[in-house]
């Protein structure tokens, strides 16, 4: 019989731990609110975590970072969206704004530009206010920020030969 049947409430922990550790990575709060569940006891869920952390099996930081690149690129989600997702794991304020700082400006932008390019052709023979409606609507949904999604969808249908005049403005 393993220690953890036989009661060793950290042994438990451990076992709990390195199974959800091997199906994906997870942040701290996420196996402590695992734990929790699991009615492992405060002192000895933090013994472990703590020797997880030391170990190098539980990493905030390198969890942020890897989240950031991989959902940009995979999902095209910017900054505002990332940071709304990893706030939701249970990561810190700092880690989550030192993770999304490393996604530059002109990455988003590129980015915000392939979707919005994706998505145009299915719109075209719709009203161009309502096209912009829609598209800086998705953008704003992947978490870009109004002037960014603005600025975008405005140049992308410029270059498709619509007038900037029979677009609104931002406060329309």
């Amino acid at each position: 019989m393993t220690a953890a049947r036989e009661g060793d409430p950290e042994a438990k922990a451990r076992e709990i731990c390195l199974r959800l550790l091997s199906a994906s990575p997870r942040t701290r709060a996420q196996l402590v609110e695992a734990l929790q569940r699991k009615h492992i006891p405060d002192d000895a869920a933090e013994r472990v975590l703590s020797r997880f952390t030391d170990v190098g099996l539980i990493d905030d930081e390198a969890f942020a970072q890897a989240w950031v690149q991989s959902r940009h690129a995979g999902r095209g989600l910017g900054k505002r969206a990332l940071a709304a997702e990893l706030r939701r794991r249970g990561v810190s304020n700092e880690t989550v704004n030192e993770a999304v700082e490393t996604l530059d400006s002109d990455q988003e932008e590129q980015t915000a530009r392939a979707l919005v390019a994706r998505k145009l052709p299915s719109s075209r023979g719709t009203d161009p206010a309502k096209r912009m409606r829609r598209l800086v609507g998705m953008l704003a949904r992947k978490g870009y920020s109004p002037a960014l999604s603005y600025r975008v969808v405005k140049e992308a249908l410029a270059e498709e030969g619509t007038d900037p005049e029979d677009l609104p403005t931002p406060l329309d």
